[in-house]
């Protein structure tokens, strides 16, 4: 058994369970069969978002006048909704058989309704069971804002603005579905409805409506109610709803907004040590001496800016940044700031005496954590060691298949040169940036625990240290066999067979030649040895495979050092911080979520897999707490920051609603490829549906194409032989992503950090709390996480630039002189560019 337990509850689970005492009715522990168990549960609230705070404690009106849609604002019918709702289902078999169904309601509907008109509405809204919450709340915006705006009835729409002057408290019933009524009301102002509410089991439309159920209005009551006065009496609702008095009425009042219901997951304490000292963030950092490494990268941009907004008391910051070729460190910096629209809220509030802030609290060094030493002089080295309270490397390659050198050099002799300069440190704390995904190709739940000489595979004997050294043997071996005789005559066979040989390359032009084919032979060699060897050990890649020999070093030469692990998940789209909606470069999902908007529709994946998705302010928030407890000295061994287990969306509903954001994109746009992409949603497939009849078979059928027009002009075949490229990608991008997609049920465990946001004062837990269990996925990912992808990174993948950002100058003081070490990699022979477009020592 784990140390800490997650009680979590679904809200849809028919499990027996038991309340709480001093919890309200909705919430449930499940019995533990543990004496002594301290719980600590708090309202969880995202950092620094108000759009995501705890609803108000007035959640319905005191005194509410009713107002009727029906004939007052619109003319609602019940079946025209249905009708768009189930033409837009996800899958086209779907689409065809309720669309079926909607035409046999519509025939029987008089008959139906002259029999009872509350049971003719249920019947009619049957026909949505099975089509998830997530599509039926966008298409509902999708209907009022394309479909049913256009209708309002101004006259109407003046004399409900007229009564809203007044301070009513207004709210609006309807017949319609309140996925439609929830626009309308936020169009008008409206803080309530009352409209037929379908129920859903995991997010899944059962079909049956809730009780009251809004009939349409009979023949008498249109004629009766025409007119744009819609105000009516609660006792003309309470008869027509057969309600049994105005409470019951009032409870069926609802809020005109998508309400997510709370995730309360409480800490249980078992064996392990509970610190009952108050944690305070801003007492543990004020006055620290913190340096910084990675601060090019994604992740390393993102904390720096939060951290210069939300925690003024630090002392001083160190950024370890490395020369590149003949850019310093200081200018590479300011050129950071100047440029990344990170640090856009740090202009806004510092305007031109940002540059005196920086110069006060950041002091640039170089270096090159790859090095002994991590590549500092001897005296700057001398006076860190002695000045800092804590280090944060961010640092990593994180490319999935990289050449084996840079694996190595970057995720694993990086941290072993960070353990040493910890152990000759006076009082220095580490903070290691990992990722869950060292776990490697196993299934089930992943605890917080860091383990020696782990292997996926579960090899015996295996040592992790031994393996490293190995790794550098083999690099030696390749570097030494590619300046050999039998490489050498076959890289030379190479070049004089290439198209240009037919020029005479001889002499110097032939050993220039002969040079670039060394270089590419020997990358490509130690990037499939990097990956085979990964793979036979259990790992899906070279990059979870170094990450993991790191966390072993660490494990056994950091024992007794104040050293935290950190794995986070999929780093992704931030929330609220630095602002909503901040991405960079061509991350782990970028490049699938940018296929989903494309022709392509079948993605073989496993729809139950949790795929296991954070946003980067969450990341940092998290950073932010273990790096206080580090200094404070109580922390744990192991932080994991993920939502597998704290918030779950899995693979089916990713997909549909990467879908939903692409959708909202396209319904704004005109033209007829647009139109077409509207109704194209991804859908999840098995492996072999997928190999059967998307890109494999796709690229079968090109190629038989291309052997009947072998003997047709070349200019006729291109764009056949450009589709195969494209298809020879796509087959590539979905088996680099199938074991995060496909394989490998993962649950990662994440109660540490967890316990370290409970103890926050609830003044810190606004700024500082951490707080995954509170994401509304909908709005994430289609408010947030695509659009910012569509203006962060989809302009990378298709080669365009990105928006254009009005220069801004970093007024900077005169920095005092440093002292910088010349590394071996200093001209820049080894400077690579990463996907994040950092470089891949500091990415």
């Amino acid at each position: 058994m784990d140390p800490v337990n997650n009680l979590e509850e679904d809200r849809t689970s028919a499990d027996v369970s038991v309340s709480a005492p001093g919890m309200p009715p909705a919430t449930r522990i499940a019995p533990v069969a543990v004496p002594n168990v301290a719980t600590a549960v708090t309202p969880k609230v995202v950092p620094g978002d108000p759009s995501i705070l705890p609803p108000p404690d007035r959640s319905r009106p005191s005194s509410p006048v009713y107002w009727r849609v029906e004939g007052s604002l619109l003319e609602l019918t019940t079946v025209r909704p249905i009708a768009f709702f189930t033409w837009n289902s996800q899958t086209f078999i779907a689409r065809a058989a309720r669309r079926s169904l909607v035409l046999l309601m519509a025939l029987l509907r008089p008959f139906l309704y002259a029999a009872n008109r509350v049971a003719a509405t249920r019947i009619v809204h049957a026909v949505l069971r099975g089509v998830t919450r997530d599509r039926l709340d966008l298409l509902g915006e999708e209907e009022f804002e394309y479909k049913l705006k256009p209708l309002l009835e101004e006259e109407g729409v003046r004399h409900l603005k007229a009564l809203q002057a007044t301070g009513a408290d207004v709210v609006l019933v309807s017949q319609g579905l309140e996925q439609v009524m929830r626009p309308l009301a936020r169009h008008l102002g409206v803080r309530w409805i009352i409209a037929n509410r379908l129920d859903f089991r995991n997010g899944v439309a059962t079909g049956r409506l809730l009780s009251p159920v809004i009939r349409p209005r009979g023949l008498f009551a249109r004629i009766r109610e025409a007119g744009p006065d819609g105000q009516q009496s609660p006792a003309r609702w309470v008869r027509a709803l057969g309600l049994r008095g105005p409470k019951a009425l009032a409870s069926a009042i609802v809020p005109a907004v998508r309400v997510e219901a709370p995730r309360i997951r409480p800490i249980v304490y078992f064996s392990e040590k509970r610190h009952r000292a108050p944690f305070s963030v801003r007492k543990a950092l004020g006055g620290k001496r913190v340096m910084l490494i990675g601060v090019t990268g994604f992740i390393g941009k993102v904390w720096l800016a939060n951290t210069l907004m939300d925690l003024p008391e630090i002392g001083k910051l160190y950024l370890l940044i490395r020369r590149q070729k003949s850019s310093p460190a200081q200018k590479r910096f300011e050129k950071m700031i100047e440029g990344s629209p990170v640090f856009d809220p740090l202009f806004e509030k510092y305007g031109d005496r940002l540059g005196s802030l920086l110069a006060e609290k950041i002091e640039v060094v170089e270096g090159d954590v790859s090095q002994p030493g991590v590549g500092l002089e001897p005296e700057t080295a001398a006076r860190l060691r002695k000045d800092l309270d804590l280090i944060i490397n961010s640092s990593g390659l994180t490319d999935f298949n990289p050449d084996l050198r840079d694996a190595l050099a970057v995720n694993v002799d990086s941290t072993h040169h960070l353990i040493e300069f910890i152990r000759g440190s006076d009082h220095a704390a580490l903070l290691h940036l990992s990722t869950c995904y060292v776990a490697g190709q196993r299934d089930g739940r992943v605890s917080e625990r860091v383990r020696l000489n782990y292997t996926p595979a579960h090899l015996k004997n295996f040592d992790s240290e031994k393996e490293w050294h190995r790794l550098h043997e083999l690099v030696e071996s390749a570097e030494a066999r590619v300046e050999g005789p039998e490489v050498t005559e076959e890289l030379k066979k190479q070049a004089l067979e290439k198209e240009h040989a037919a020029k005479g390359l001889s002499g110097q032009a032939l050993e220039n030649q002969i040079r670039k084919n060394r270089v590419r032979w020997l990358k490509n060699y130690l990037t499939e040895e990097g990956t085979r060897r990964a793979k036979e050990l259990g790992w899906p890649n070279t990059y979870t495979f170094t990450k993991s020999l790191a966390e072993s070093l660490i494990a056994k030469h950091g024992a007794g050092l104040p050293i935290a692990i950190v794995r986070p998940s999929i780093v992704e789209t931030s929330v609220a911080k630095p602002f909503r909606g901040w991405n960079e470069g061509i991350n782990t999902s970028a490049s699938l979520s940018y296929l989903l908007g494309t022709a392509f529709r079948q993605l073989p994946s496993n729809e139950r897999k949790r795929l296991d998705i954070i946003p980067v302010d969450a990341v940092c928030a998290g950073m932010t707490l273990i790096s206080a407890a580090l200094v404070e000295r109580r922390h744990d061994p192991m932080y994991q920051l993920a939502t597998s287990v704290t918030n779950p969306c899995d693979m089916g509903r990713s997909i549909e609603l990467t879908s939903l954001g692409h959708r909202r994109h396209y319904r704004a746009q005109e033209g007829l490829e647009y139109w077409l992409r509207l109704r194209m949603d991804a859908i999840p497939v098995s492996k072999e549906r997928y190999n059967r009849m998307s890109a494999p078979a796709q690229k079968m059928i090109i190629q038989s194409i291309q052997r009947v027009m072998a003997p047709l002009p070349s200019a006729m075949k291109k764009p056949l032989a450009k589709t195969e490229r494209n298809l020879e990608r796509v087959e590539k991008l979905v088996g680099l992503f199938e074991p995060f997609i496909l394989h490998n049920e993962h649950d990662f465990v994440a109660d540490n950090v967890e316990k370290l946001s409970q103890a926050l004062s609830p003044e810190e837990k606004i700024i500082f709390g951490y707080d995954t269990a509170g994401l509304d996925w909908w709005e994430y990912w289609i408010d947030i996480h695509i659009p910012a992808l569509r203006r962060w990174t989809y302009p990378l993948i298709e080669g365009r630039p990105l928006e254009a950002r009005a220069p801004r100058v970093l007024h900077m003081p005169t920095p005092p002189t440093t002292t910088t070490k010349t590394t071996a990699h200093e001209n820049g022979d080894a400077v690579k560019t990463g996907t994040n477009g950092a470089t891949w020592r500091y990415s």
